[in-house]
């Protein structure tokens, strides 16, 4: 699907790989909006959920750190919700949120009851069957805590992230933006960390590590968030273009 050519370059950098994602994963959001405007942030957060499920399990090193691809789909979720509550307000942020913990329970029991089925037996597919059949449970069989921590973490963060967006908005008025931006998606995506964290990890490793792999994915929030300053400054440009259209 992809020319050998480009897999070989991005092979040997990683990192312009991962800062490409994230724009387009971005972009792809603020373009959603564009043109179909609330729907399209909310389908944005739909499949920001699903591909963060699907791509959590794999790990990859990006400069020097290791870290999941589900991190890139998660941030743009708090993104997306950052959006809504600017140019929507803070009830139909909240109900993107509820909704996107409907979609996350929906896809984990939907992932869950494809394990029930097994692969075909039937002597020309069998063999093609099994293997996807492995590679199936390997991506999708979350153990009861890990769900749980995902869950738990995701509501608890981002109805904080609503709150926090507006009390910034309310101090501050209709000025910086990029401050009630930067403000509540960095504290709610620690406290989504060290929910996670304390809830899938602590047991399995001990305490100091469990904070050392939230640590971990943080650097990369952190990043994230700096880098949709400048995609929400277009979302808002978006808006204000939607207004006068449809005056």
């Amino acid at each position: 699907m992809i020319p050998d050519s480009i897999v070989s370059f991005f092979a040997g950098n990683q990192e312009a790989l991962w800062l490409m994602t994230v724009f387009i994963d971005l972009g792809g959001t603020v373009l959603l909006y564009r043109y179909f405007g609330k729907a399209g942030l909310q389908v944005a957060i739909a499949t920001a959920i699903i591909l963060a499920n699907l791509q959590g399990p794999k790990l990859t090193v990006i400069f020097g750190l290791q870290t999941s691809l589900g991190v890139i789909f998660y941030s743009s979720i708090f993104f997306a919700t950052d959006v809504l509550s600017e140019n929507f307000g803070k009830a139909e942020a909240n109900k993107a949120v509820r909704m996107g913990f409907a979609v996350s329970v929906i896809v984990l029991i939907m992932m869950s009851l494809a394990l029930l089925y097994l692969p075909s037996n039937r002597p020309e597919t069998a063999a093609f069957s099994a293997s996807i059949h492995e590679s199936f449970v390997t991506i999708v069989s979350f153990t009861p805590r890990f769900v749980f921590g995902s869950l738990l973490a995701y509501y608890v963060s981002q109805t904080f992230d609503v709150w926090a967006f507006h009390k910034i908005k309310e101090i501050t008025g209709e000025r910086w933006l990029w401050l009630r931006n930067n403000g509540s998606t960095m504290s709610s995506q620690a406290l989504d960390t060290v929910i996670y964290s304390l809830v899938a990890w602590w047991g399995i490793v001990d305490l100091k590590t469990a904070l050392a792999l939230g640590a971990a994915k943080y650097v990369f929030k952190i990043g994230i968030a700096m880098i949709d300053t400048v995609f929400i400054y277009w979302a808002k440009h978006t808006f204000m273009h939607r207004q006068t259209a449809e005056a």
